[in-house]
């Protein structure tokens, strides 16, 4: 039995390094020359020998190691083998193109519930809703229906109410009162 299983292993050990022969890239052979007919034959022979799975799992292999040896030459030229990936938008960001998107691609802009909630929240802040885009989300405003719409007018009211009583005279309490403002007299 042992020596059964020693020999599948051995006739198994064969195929791959035949098949690993013929599948390696003429660049790395070192341009050998056209292989003649009779080598042929006997490759697609030595092929049909392997089962799917075992020529899957040998040129997964394969790959993997051209992959390996490329990066290898690559640290070795002085090239970076990293990718650099994206930048990730942060959430005022992406509510801020958001509402980019609504006013200059009304076609293509989609409707998401985060960037609306994100801008409803944080719009008395100038500091993370700039003018310019402030006068875009007055118009966004507009358009604001159903509970959203309530919820809005009611969070002004309760702020209106609220700065009111604290006779402050600080300009950034002054420029969110002002903005507050304006969204009642929008929604209301």
């Amino acid at each position: 039995m042992a020596k059964k299983n020693l020999q599948t292993k051995e006739v198994k050990e064969e195929k791959r390094k035949k098949l690993k022969q013929r599948v390696t890239p003429k660049e790395e052979l070192g341009g050998t020359e056209p292989k003649k007919k009779k080598q042929s034959v006997q490759a697609a022979d030595e092929e049909e020998d392997l089962t799917p799975e075992e020529r899957r799992k040998l040129e997964r292999k394969l790959k993997k190691e051209r992959k390996k040896e490329e990066k290898k030459l690559m640290r070795e030229a002085g090239i970076s083998t990293k990718k650099a990936e994206p930048k990730k938008l942060s959430g005022p960001e992406l509510a801020l193109a958001y509402l980019t998107s609504w006013s200059e691609n009304p076609k293509e802009w989609k409707f998401q519930k985060t960037r609306q909630t994100w801008l409803l929240s944080h719009m008395y802040e100038k500091e993370k809703v700039p003018d310019e885009y402030f006068t875009i989300l007055l118009d966004y405003l507009q358009g604001l229906k159903g509970s959203a719409r309530d919820t809005t007018v009611q969070k002004a009211e309760a702020l209106m109410q609220e700065l009111d009583g604290s006779d402050a005279e600080d300009p950034a309490v002054m420029e969110r009162c002002e903005r507050i403002r304006q969204v009642l007299q929008l929604l209301s």
